[in-house]
């Protein structure tokens, strides 16, 4: 049995490596020398060989595709974070430009105004359960601050000053029911007085004093008339919502908004000075 074995793997070794001598022998040979032997090797190697370079092809484009996904999945990720850094980056410099433009207006503000002012920013709000903010807490590095003295931001009047606790600085803002300043319609040039009415639900004020025969109507915007020794002139108050107009009385009934947005109330100035045309009696009247 073993004689036999060893004959027939001597058979196998010589025969695998007769085949491919015999292939390799009609494969370089002149077409027009072959034999038939040749011919029919000739006709059974070229399915195999075709078939054995498409499934190379394949393994090549498969290889070749998959390395191109996974440079193209790494250059994805690279193009994705450097994505998130500009997006943040751009974030970053459109607050600064917003912060910058804030400011800036803020400094036209103040230059605006003919008085002395010192900035303060709002460091703390009241709110009601609407959301509504009722006052306001400032932290200022300039001293001289009184009671009394006007509040103002880039919207317009803020309030006054409620109280002074070393740096830290109460305000009463327009709409409380205890503020209350002369306005001029910035269109007509008609007088009234701006009052807060003290509403936790919404930001109104009323303007009394209207009378009858003067034209305000709805958008009318509100500024400080000078009158009082407190806000200098041509500051905005408020801009008209609402005009009644009575059948019987002086004065008409007058609603409006104040110019102000107290909920994003960031930075404000305090106006130090007093107005230098004011009366004895002006005065008196204004740190009532």
């Amino acid at each position: 049995m073993a004689p036999f074995r060893r004959y027939r793997d001597t058979a196998l070794v010589v025969l695998l490596l007769a085949v491919p001598f015999f292939f390799l022998r009609a494969s370089i040979r002149n077409p027009q020398e072959m034999n038939p032997i040749d011919r029919t090797l000739m006709r059974i190697a070229t399915p195999v060989e075709y078939a054995a370079s498409a499934l190379a092809r394949g393994v090549s484009s498969l290889i070749g595709d998959y390395v191109y996904l996974v440079d193209v999945r790494a250059d994805n990720d690279k193009l994705a974070y450097e994505n998130a850094q500009l997006r943040a980056r751009v974030s970053e410099l459109v607050g600064v430009e917003v912060e910058n433009n804030r400011l800036r207006g803020l400094l036209n503000l103040r230059e605006s105004i003919d008085a002395e002012t010192v900035s303060a920013v709002v460091v703390s709000k009241d709110t009601t359960d609407y959301f509504r903010v009722t006052r306001v807490t400032l932290d200022s590095t300039g001293g001289g601050v009184k009671e009394n003295m006007p509040v103002v931001a880039i919207g317009g009047v803020v309030g006054t000053v409620q109280r002074v606790a070393g740096a830290k600085i109460d305000v009463q803002l327009a709409v409380d029911s205890g503020f209350g300043v002369d306005v001029v319609v910035e269109r007509t040039r008609a007088r009234g007085f701006v009052r807060g009415i003290g509403n936790e639900g919404q930001y109104v004020v009323h303007v009394e004093y209207v009378r009858r025969d003067d034209e305000i109507d709805v958008g009318d915007v509100l500024l400080t008339s000078g009158f009082g020794c407190r806000f200098p002139s041509g500051i905005p108050v408020a801009q008209v919502t609402k005009v009644v107009k009575r059948e019987f009385g002086i004065y008409q009934r007058v609603e409006a908004k104040p110019t102000v947005d107290f909920s994003r109330l960031g930075e404000v100035l305090i106006i130090q000075s007093e107005q230098e045309n004011c009366t004895p009696q002006e005065r008196a009247s204004a740190q009532r």
